[in-house]
């Protein structure tokens, strides 16, 4: 932001990575003035037991998301409700029609410019015309995106970039589990996961950001989704039910792009309900001259992603109107204080 001033925020979803987008949005001076999730379990209650705070804050989760935008002025919306565009859609557009700045966990809304271009046109023109910005952010945009363009920038040629990284996906809530197919039989997962051409991955929409992002043009892209199973049954506490030996408990997805460039980008993403033991991990190597790999030891993916979207806040209020990717915006940084 230009001007150092109170920064007023609307939580819009208020579960399992809500708890922390407060937290953070607290601790760092920022004004909660709304807090939006359509749980009855949540709905009424004070943002401070979210927060852990033993002093009540007087702002109460509220299922009316119509109400929260009318009646309390904000500068930006954190929205963790969905992660294809078509959920989005609706959000995203409530936020731009108030002039609200929004910023999204959406994985699809990293790059949303080819899966989705229809929506993302549409919400394009929303935003410019009421003056606001749109984007997509969260752990992908420095630990898939972010990080990999800095250790490019140290490199002299690139002939490949390989990743791979693992997530649990009971830190994140039903719509992420369904858009896994966490549960399904292997048939059901084949045709509802396999067969839909308009599930992206999300390393599908991170590849396309970090081709944009280093100036290369995308020649081909394509995608392998694959289910992941267990021996056993294994339950899950975000379907609150067993899923069955040899049903789907998330899918392992392969994008591989190739580029007019020469370079080839082929990323490994697991999401799936973890078994006793297994835990997140997010490994790169850039080969070309020099070799370069690293690897990032365990992962706190959820508190990443959150303190990522928290960081961005100041930049969003100040970007350009429209539907902008975090690949037009510089890097996410340190924020002392929002």
């Amino acid at each position: 932001m230009s001007e150092k001033k109170e920064l007023r925020v609307i939580q819009y979803g208020c579960g399992k990575m809500g708890k922390y987008f407060l937290r953070y949005l607290y601790e760092k001076g920022a004004k909660i003035v709304g807090a939006i999730d359509s749980n009855p379990e949540l709905t009424g209650k004070d943002i401070s037991e979210l927060i852990g705070c033993s002093e009540k804050l007087g702002i109460l989760i509220e299922n009316d998301a119509e109400k929260v935008f009318r009646e309390n002025k904000a500068d930006v919306a954190i929205i963790a409700i969905a992660s294809l565009m078509e959920d989005m859609e609706p959000h995203f557009q409530r936020a731009a029609r108030y002039g609200v700045n929004a910023i999204s966990t959406c994985e699809e809304a990293f790059y949303p410019i080819n899966t989705a271009k229809e929506i993302t046109e549409k919400l394009d023109f929303l935003a410019k015309e009421k003056g606001c910005t749109l984007t997509g952010s969260g752990y992908q945009d420095v630990f898939w995106g972010n990080l990999i363009d800095v250790l490019a920038g140290a490199t002299h040629t690139i002939t490949k970039i390989e990743g791979i990284t693992s997530y649990n996906v009971e830190d994140y809530g039903i719509a992420l589990a369904n858009v896994h197919g966490v549960g399904l039989s292997l048939e059901a997962f084949d045709k509802e996961i396999t067969k839909n051409d308009s599930l992206p991955s999300y390393v599908w929409n991170s590849s396309e950001w970090l081709c944009e992002r280093l100036g290369l043009t995308i020649t081909s892209i394509d995608q392998k989704l694959v289910p992941t199973t267990h021996s056993e049954d294994i339950y899950s506490k975000t379907l609150e039910k067993n899923i069955p030996a040899g049903y789907a408990t998330g899918m392992t997805a392969v994008v591989t792009v190739k580029t007019k460039e020469g370079t080839e980008i082929e990323v490994k993403c697991v999401g799936k309900v973890y078994a006793p033991g297994e835990v997140d991990c997010n490994d790169w190597n850039i080969l070309g001259e020099p070799n370069t790999s690293v690897i990032i030891h365990q992962p706190a993916t959820v508190e990443l992603t959150c303190a990522t979207i928290v960081n961005r806040l100041p930049e969003l209020v100040d970007a350009p109107s429209g539907f902008i990717p975090t690949s037009r915006l510089h890097s996410a940084r340190y924020r002392v204080s929002l």
